[in-house]
C-alpha cells in the first residue's frame, strides 16, 4: 500500500511539473561564448523530472552536474550541486571617500596591508576568539553540521583558492546613481571574492551523496540528484545552505573590517551579493519553486551586485532589470574559456608578470592558471546581457591578492 501511494505521489508530481514547465526548455544569453559541452550539461539538467525552467548565462562553462553560469527552477526540490560546491560564494565591494591617488602615494603600505590582513587557502587567523555564528542552532540540531564546527571556526575570515581574491583599486561612477547613493567621480575601493570555504564543499558533497543514494542515481546524472523540500534531508540541506551563505558573508565582513581598520577609514558604501545559492518562490503553501543560481548573480529589479572579469579588467557594478526569461539572473563573472590545466600549460609567471606590468596591476600570490586569457572578455559578456542588467559603474583593480 505504501509503495502504491508513493507511485501515485510521483505521478502527481510529474503532472504538476509538466503543467508548469516552460514551452521552451531554457533561455540562453551570449550563445556565442558557450561551448557544446556546456550546452549538453544544461540539456541534461533540463531533463531532470523536478526541473521546470532554466537559463544559461553568457559566462557559462562546465561544472559538476549543472554548468557554472546555469540557472534552474526546480519544483519542491533542491539540487545540492545545482547550488554548487562553494555555497554562498560572494562578491563584496567597499568604497571609501579617498582619492585613487592613494594607490600610488601609499602603494607599499597597501601591499603590506593586503598581506597582513588577508589569509588564503589553508592559512588561518589566530586572533579570532569567538563569533556569533558559532551559536547557531544548526550546530546543535544537525549532527553532520556539528562535525564541521571546528573547521568552520578556524577558517573564519579567510579566503579560498583558485579565482578567489581581495583587490584594492578604484571605482568610477560616470553619473550620479540613486541605486548606490553616490555622486559621479572616482574613489578608492576594495573588492573581494570568496565563499564558504571547506564547510560549503563538505555540505555539498554530503547531501549530494544522500540524494544519489535515495534516488539510485549514478555517473554524471548523479551530480544532478535532488532532495525533496519536505524530506528530512532536504530541510537539513536548506538549513546548512543558509548557514553557509551567512558564513560567506561573515568572512567578507571580517576581511573588509580588518582592511578598513588598517586604512583608518570607514567605507561610504558597501555592496555585496551571493552567487552559488538557491532562493525559494512560493506558488502556494504546499508548492514551491527553488531557483538555483550556480555562478549567477540575482538580477531582480532592486537587486544590485558586482560582476568581475579577470585580474586586469574592470569589474562591473550592476542593477538588475528583472528579466523573467533569465529567471531574474545575470552572469557572475566573465567565465573561464580554458581550463586551469590548459592555462598552466600555455602561460607562466614571466608571461603573466609582463602582462600585469603593461596594465598597471601588481599581483601578490596567484598563478598562471588565473591568467587573464583564461577568461572570456568581460566587456563582451556584459554586452550579451544588456537585457538583464544596468551598468552603474566599474571597479578597476590595481593590487591583486590571491593564494
Amino acid at each position: 500500500m505504501m509503495k502504491g501511494n508513493r507511485r501515485k505521489e510521483r505521478r502527481d508530481r510529474r503532472r504538476k511539473v509538466e503543467n508548469i514547465r516552460s514551452a521552451t526548455d531554457y533561455a540562453v544569453f551570449g550563445s556565442a561564448y558557450i561551448d557544446r559541452e556546456t550546452y549538453q550539461q544544461m540539456e541534461n539538467a533540463m531533463k531532470m523530472p523536478v526541473v521546470v525552467k532554466g537559463a544559461l548565462m553568457a559566462d557559462a562553462h562546465v561544472g559538476y552536474g549543472l554548468p557554472i553560469g546555469g540557472v534552474v527552477a526546480a519544483y519542491n526540490a533542491v539540487m545540492p550541486y545545482g547550488v554548487g560546491m562553494d555555497i554562498g560564494c560572494r562578491m563584496c565591494l567597499s568604497v571609501y571617500d579617498l582619492p585613487p591617488a592613494l594607490l600610488e602615494t601609499r602603494k607599499d603600505q597597501l601591499k603590506s596591508m593586503l598581506t597582513e590582513c588577508t589569509r588564503f587557502g589553508l592559512a588561518e587567523f589566530s586572533d579570532i576568539s569567538d563569533h556569533e555564528l558559532m551559536e547557531r542552532d544548526e550546530f546543535k540540531e544537525i549532527s553532520f553540521i556539528r562535525s564541521l564546527k571546528d573547521m568552520f571556526f578556524y577558517q573564519l575570515g579567510t579566503s579560498g583558492h583558485g579565482n578567489h581574491f581581495v583587490d584594492v583599486g578604484y571605482v568610477v561612477i560616470e553619473e550620479p546613481t540613486p541605486e548606490l547613493g553616490l555622486g559621479a567621480g572616482s574613489r578608492f575601493a576594495i573588492l573581494s571574492h570568496s565563499g564558504s570555504r571547506n564547510f560549503g564543499a563538505e555540505v555539498a558533497r554530503h547531501y549530494t551523496d544522500i540524494a544519489k543514494k535515495k534516488l539510485g542515481m549514478t555517473g554524471e546524472a548523479g551530480n544532478l540528484a535532488w532532495l525533496e523540500l519536505d524530506s528530512e534531508e532536504g530541510q537539513e540541506y536548506w538549513k546548512a545552505m543558509v548557514l553557509a551563505g551567512d558564513y560567506s558573508a561573515a568572512n567578507h565582513r571580517i576581511i573588509h573590517g580588518r582592511l578598513s581598520k588598517a586604512l583608518g577609514e570607514k567605507p561610504v558604501m558597501t555592496l555585496e551579493n551571493h552567487h552559488n545559492y538557491a532562493w525559494m518562490e512560493e506558488l502556494s503553501p504546499s508548492e514551491k519553486l527553488v531557483i538555483h543560481r550556480k555562478g549567477a548573480t540575482p538580477a531582480h529589479v532592486g537587486d544590485r551586485g558586482i560582476i568581475p572579469g579577470n585580474m586586469i579588467s574592470p569589474a562591473y557594478i550592476i542593477a538588475g532589470k528583472g528579466n523573467p526569461e533569465s529567471l531574474y539572473s545575470a552572469s557572475h563573472g566573465a567565465g573561464r574559456q580554458i581550463s586551469r590545466n590548459r592555462a598552466r600549460a600555455l602561460f607562466n609567471r614571466e608571461i603573466l608578470a609582463k602582462q600585469l606590468k603593461q596594465n598597471g596591476v601588481e599581483l601578490i600570490g596567484g598563478d598562471a592558471e588565473e591568467a587573464p586569457e583564461a577568461y572570456k572578455d568581460i566587456d563582451r559578456i556584459m554586452e550579451a546581457q544588456r537585457e538583464l542588467v544596468k551598468i552603474l559603474g566599474k571597479f578597476y583593480p590595481r593590487i591583486v591578492r590571491m593564494e
